[in-house]
């Protein structure tokens, strides 16, 4: 096969006393006419490749289908208004609805917000948005071509028009003051320079204040602590401002309390409360109650627990115990609390009183959990839940409400079932199923060091032999679970005949914080071990073969299967590395990169160089090796994974490989959120007709 051509240089860089060879430096910078035409090239010969796979058309019209389905997200009540996001299956983004009550907000309601209005070719999305207390003004975040960096302006409710100003920010999700004028936001030093392109560092990051018609004021910096960021939110009180500070993505913070004054239209901060100022364990911030603050923590309890923390005197209160399942998030809800558990990778959902008793199951069906709302402001909850087949379903849970006890009796218990109700709510018209019936299982594979690892098997009801084409999917960083949840190609795989399997891998969030510690820094090669383990069982218990195993991950999953491509190439017929973390000694040079020392560790110290250097995909790559047929997905606007990984991985493989090293560059987006229903269909096509066409799989 031949390749575009691709220039080498003598670029060497001495790291540690190692000399580590770099020829394609040059492809990092976007901004260099030579690169940009390696890239149009690239584009060119990949789509001409596209073109005679076998399965691409059937494919192609398939995911249309499945992403014209209409569908909606979860209502949700925000100063006093409900609202909802909507797509009838024609719309490139989804539209926002609002209505006075949840009745007509089912109804239908009116449009709020119509990002299709924002571009001409639908790559213009809203990344989110917060409304202000009283519901008059609601602060809206636009994100262009799928960079990360945000614009947002402000929107009066009352008359459906913007306000005149826009901040850029990164990162940042609005909190309205009590004034309900003024809102906190994050923004970097590099906001300047915010088309989505750019590969610079961001700089240090500042929360601000901003106040419409004035300038925005800064409230927390911390210039010479590298990568320290910071977020806040108002207490449902109104009287504290909870700011979570943490450095980079470490899963450790410091939790600040600035108490709020409010007079004359105008909200001020006193000097913060320094609750819990050492980085020793994760906090989130659930509620108040009087002095007191609520927090899920992983503090002195890997699955998580609830506290309580008095704000005067310091006192900590354990509320809710740790469990043996993983507390996965925590919701303040009417006079109580809502909390998702996470039990062997598949949620449940319960709420207790305030002070963690008669702990009561939400009767919900199978699915994982996608959105939990409530507020200590209302006597009702929604949540969101989806299948491998089915996107988001919606339902209602009415909470229990104190009531006035007779003396006789324990004073204002909480009455009602203890069981509570779960409503099915729907929010849209009902849409074809496009999988078919299938069984989902749960299996353990052994890692290297003989850990059980996890996964889900998905295999479809109308031929369950073996073995069949399969797909292996994973993740495996940042504490973030993986989950049988709703993905539009899921669905189109199943539809082909081939089996999915999902992999709860170390360094994912399933099993708590050990979990997550046993897949990071120094422990990062267990996280490939893991994957390749649940390869190896798949093969050896005849789901499938290694002519019929193709592997997919994205950002960090992108990394993992370029890591199992390159030290098991035996092992797979295809992957799909996409928005891959692909040059592991430089991630940490570019845009957010360096938040990711906490997973993969500083290349800059010796120890942290050598763990890296032994798994970095583009260093892995070896002349006379016969790496599986690959295709590498990027984009020209991520800014977060910046698309620099995945040229130098795919000109490094095309140089020794004879087979597929094909590069899929997408114009006008990013690293996944926002784009358009054209684009995630047209993606999903091209990368499941090329594991077919290489898995024998025959639509």
């Amino acid at each position: 096969m031949t390749y575009p051509h691709t220039r080498r240089d003598d670029t060497v860089d001495n790291l540690h006393g190692t000399a580590v060879p770099d020829p394609y430096r040059w492809l990092e910078d976007a901004d260099n006419p030579e690169v940009q035409e390696w890239v149009a090239a690239q584009r060119d010969f990949t789509e001409a490749q596209l073109q005679h796979l076998p399965a691409r058309g059937w494919f192609t019209e398939l995911m249309g289908r499945i992403v014209a389905r209409p569908r909606a997200g979860v209502p949700l009540k925000r100063g006093g208004r409900w609202l909802v996001s909507r797509n009838d299956g024609t719309s490139a983004q989804d539209l926002w609805y609002t209505a006075p009550t949840l009745e007509e907000l089912v109804d239908g309601g009116e449009v709020v917000l119509d990002p299709n209005t924002w571009s001409d070719d639908g790559t213009s999305s809203l990344s989110t948005f917060t409304v202000a207390r009283d519901g008059s003004l609601m602060a809206y975040a636009r994100s262009d071509g799928g960079s990360d960096w945000q614009h947002i302006r402000t929107r009066d409710l009352r008359t459906g028009e913007d306000l005149d100003g826009e901040v850029t920010a990164k990162f940042s999700s609005p909190a309205w003051l009590p004034d309900n004028s003024s809102f906190l936001y994050t923004t970097f030093d590099e906001a300047d320079d915010a088309r989505g392109t750019a590969t610079a560092g961001l700089g240090v990051a500042r929360l601000m204040i901003h106040r419409p018609g004035g300038d925005d004021e800064l409230l927390l910096t911390f210039p010479d602590e590298p990568h320290t960021m910071a977020s806040g939110e108002v207490s449902h009180d109104d009287n504290w401002l909870v700011v979570s500070i943490f450095r980079g993505t470490e899963n450790v913070n410091r939790l600040w309390v600035y108490p709020i004054t409010t007079a004359d239209g105008r909200s001020t901060l006193g000097e913060p409360v320094k609750l819990l100022d050492t980085a020793d364990a994760e906090y989130t911030f659930i509620r108040t109650d009087g002095g007191h603050l609520y927090l899920h923590t992983d503090l002195d309890a890997p699955l998580g627990r609830v506290i309580r923390l008095n704000v005067a005197g310091g006192e900590l209160t354990e509320v809710v115990p740790e469990s043996d399942a993983t507390l996965a998030a925590v919701e303040a809800a009417g006079e109580g609390l809502l909390l998702a558990y996470l039990d062997d990778a598949q949620h449940r959902v319960e709420y207790r009183n305030l002070d963690g008793s008669d702990p009561r199951p939400v009767d919900l069906p199978a699915g994982a959990l996608v959105a939990l709302d409530s507020s200590p402001l209302r006597d009702e909850a929604f949540v969101g839940l989806s299948t491998i087949a089915t996107p988001t379903a919606s339902f209602h849970v009415p909470l229990p409400v104190a009531e006035a006890a007779p003396a006789t009796e324990e004073p204002d218990r909480l009455k009602g079932p203890h069981t509570l109700p779960a409503r099915p709510i729907a929010l849209s018209a009902t849409s074809e199923r496009f999988a078919p019936s299938f069984t989902m299982e749960r299996h353990r594979a052994p890692s290297a060091d003989g850990t059980p690892v996890p996964y889900f098997l998905i295999t479809p009801d109308d031929d369950r032999s073996g073995p069949r084409p399969t797909l292996l999917y994973g993740y495996g960083g940042f504490k973030i679970p993986v989950l049988a949840d709703y993905r539009p190609g899921w669905s189109a795989w199943l539809a082909a005949g081939g089996a999915l399997a999902i992999a709860n891998l170390r360094g994912g969030g399933e099993f708590g914080t050990r979990w997550y510690d046993d897949g990071r820094l120094a422990n990062k090669q267990r996280v490939f071990d893991d994957f390749i383990g649940v390869a190896e069982h798949l093969i050896s218990t005849g789901v499938t073969s290694s002519k019929q195993l193709a592997i997919y991950g994205r950002s960090n999953g992108g990394l993992l299967v370029g890591a199992a491509l390159t030290q098991r190439p035996d092992l797979f017929a295809a992957a799909m590395p996409t928005v891959g973390v692909l040059d592991v000694l430089r991630f940490h040079k570019f845009t957010i990169g360096s938040a990711w020392i906490s997973d993969f560790g500083d290349p800059d110290t010796p120890e942290g160089f050598d763990a890296a250097f032994a798994y970095s995909p583009l260093h892995r790559i070896e002349e006379g090796t016969q790496y599986p047929p690959t295709m590498i997905l990027t984009a020209d606007h991520d800014d977060r994974v910046v698309p620099l990984h995945s040229f130098k991985f795919a000109a490094a493989l095309q140089a020794v490989s004879p087979a597929e090293a094909w590069l899929r560059v997408e114009s006008s987006a990013g690293h996944g959120a926002g784009k358009s229903l054209q684009m995630v269909a047209s993606e999903w096509a091209d990368l499941l007709a090329f594991a077919a066409h290489h898995t024998g799989l025959v639509p």
